[in-house]
């Protein structure tokens, strides 16, 4: 699915290491999620991933191609992005915002869309529980809406690799368990399908979480099976304070772990 291999990333403007030696095999099926403070790299990795920049050293293999050796815009066609800061026209029905998931397109290409790729359009977002929504403009969605939608518009090229920077950003609870719901939902129901997710909170990862990818300052903290990993003493290192985890109905819970200051 994806090998990295002594991958580092420096940024040519300021020659400023943003990876560092990073190792990181993703396999068919796998659930990742990548955690780490801000600026430790976790986007960065993740474009790599998307087939959206080169490294500077090591070699990043995806989908059976390595970055450099093969056409980075006809990969990117078997990959799905989700991320909170894609552009798509507000007015645009949630009906056709999924269409331009089949072209990769920001603004839909009509005469590209067959009744096949309509009809596909409607099947993913009844499978995300969005098909009331068909003929709702995006702009008045709620944010959970939006992220369930855009993840339809992902799937519309059926990738092997799905992609998710942030999906929960400034959803509200409700929101953010419906959208735990859906990625439970095609876990459950797509086996081959393979998703890495970036985001900062331990609760918004789903119970489907298989793996999970620490990183700290560029480099890898730890790597391996969620239980493994999510551990109040891994979590300690890799925020740089300390903190307690807890896991309860496969999901995690991350609390500060300092001493509680005595009331007044």
């Amino acid at each position: 699915m994806a090998v990295l291999a002594g991958v580092g990333l420096r940024r040519t403007t300021s020659d400023r290491v943003i990876l560092d030696g990073v190792d990181w095999t993703v396999r068919t099926g796998d659930h990742w999620a990548l955690l780490g403070p801000n600026g430790a790299g976790k986007t960065s990795l993740l474009r790599l991933l998307g087939a959206v920049g080169h490294p500077t050293t090591g070699t990043v293999e995806v989908l059976g191609h390595r970055l450099g050796r093969v056409d980075m815009r006809e990969l990117r066609a078997s990959i799905g992005l989700v991320s909170a800061a894609q552009k798509v026209p507000q007015d645009a029905t949630a009906h056709t915002v999924v269409l331009t998931g089949a072209t990769g397109t920001v603004q839909p290409l009509w005469r590209r869309y067959d009744a096949d790729a309509r009809e596909r359009a409607r099947v993913l977002l009844a499978e995300l529980e969005c098909k009331e929504l068909a003929d709702r403009p995006f702009g008045v969605c709620s944010g959970g809406q939006r992220a369930r939608i855009l993840i339809a518009r992902a799937l519309m090229p059926d990738p092997r690799l799905l992609l998710l920077d942030e999906p929960f950003n400034a959803l509200d609870l409700p929101s953010r368990e419906d959208l735990i719901d859906a990625l439970r939902r095609l876990a459950e129901n797509r086996p081959e399908l393979t998703t890495v997710t970036v985001t900062h909170h331990l609760e918004e990862l789903p119970p489907s979480t298989s793996r999970v990818l620490l990183l700290r300052e560029g480099r890898v903290l730890a790597s391996g099976p969620a239980p493994d990993v999510l551990t109040s003493e891994l979590l300690t290192a890799c925020f740089g304070r300390p903190v307690a985890v807890t896991h309860h109905h496969g999901r995690w819970l991350a609390t500060s772990a300092l001493p509680e200051a005595p009331l007044a």
